[in-house]
């Protein structure tokens, strides 16, 4: 790893635990030094550790290695979306900034195509966004949607997952992992809707602004505090 990348996680990183979570993953994906600021600055850290992924227990019990791969936010301010923008300028945002999504979700993540069609009992459906993560070896299924998270959508990302299971993937392959990627969603409905469903799934939001770190370093202190051991500092 290159120097520069040293100096700015020493430069940035107060807590040792921060700086060898941002060596490890600079030397995983890849990142170049534009890529490490723009984590940084993002407060990947700090939102890894405050918001873990959700996933269904098909994922968490069965998948659990996918729970390092995938993030309960992602960045998506290079897209430059408007308020109040549709589904439809998500979706060809995500299209045409490609390569950096790609970075944001993770190095393993290979694209595979958009509106995948997919045909069941004589009728055909069109699944969002399809990636191979080749590191988990599996097809990987995301669903944009503008709006908060609604149970509902499980059903539909269920639906498509079985679909690829049994007509697309291959032998040697792990079944299929779904990602609904939402504007926000409601912690509490999240965890209830995961809860029952079967589906390897996980909800996670994007983020069309970076976040507010300060904030959320304060956050993580208040973490560290009410989660240390009875005598020790945070």
């Amino acid at each position: 790893m290159p120097w520069t990348h040293h100096r700015t996680i020493l430069s940035e990183c107060k807590r040792p635990e921060e700086r060898e979570f941002y060596l490890r993953l600079a030397i995983r994906e890849r990142w170049s030094s534009r890529e490490l600021e723009r984590q940084l600055e993002g407060a990947l850290f700090e939102r890894t550790v405050l918001s873990p992924p959700q996933a269904s227990p098909a994922v968490s019990r069965h998948r659990a290695e996918a729970l390092a791969v995938f993030k309960d936010a992602y960045l998506v301010e290079f897209l430059d979306l408007p308020r109040g923008h549709a589904e439809r300028d998500l979706h060809r945002g995500l299209l045409l900034e490609l390569r950096d999504f790609l970075g944001e979700l993770g190095r393993y993540f290979c694209f595979v195509g958009t509106e995948f069609p997919v045909q069941v009992g004589g009728r055909d459906f069109a699944l969002d966004l399809l990636f191979f993560h080749r590191g988990l070896n599996c097809l990987v299924a995301i669903e944009p949607k503008v709006g908060r998270f609604e149970p509902e959508y499980l059903g539909k990302l269920g639906f498509y997952l079985e679909a690829l299971d049994r007509d697309v993937r291959k032998p040697h392959e792990q079944p299929a992992i779904g990602v609904l990627l939402c504007a926000s969603k409601d912690e509490e409905v999240v965890e209830y809707a995961l809860s029952r469903t079967l589906s390897p799934a996980l909800i996670a939001e994007y983020r069309t602004r970076l976040p507010d770190k300060k904030l959320l370093q304060a956050k993580l202190h208040e973490f560290y505090r009410q989660n240390a051991p009875d005598g020790d500092e945070a």
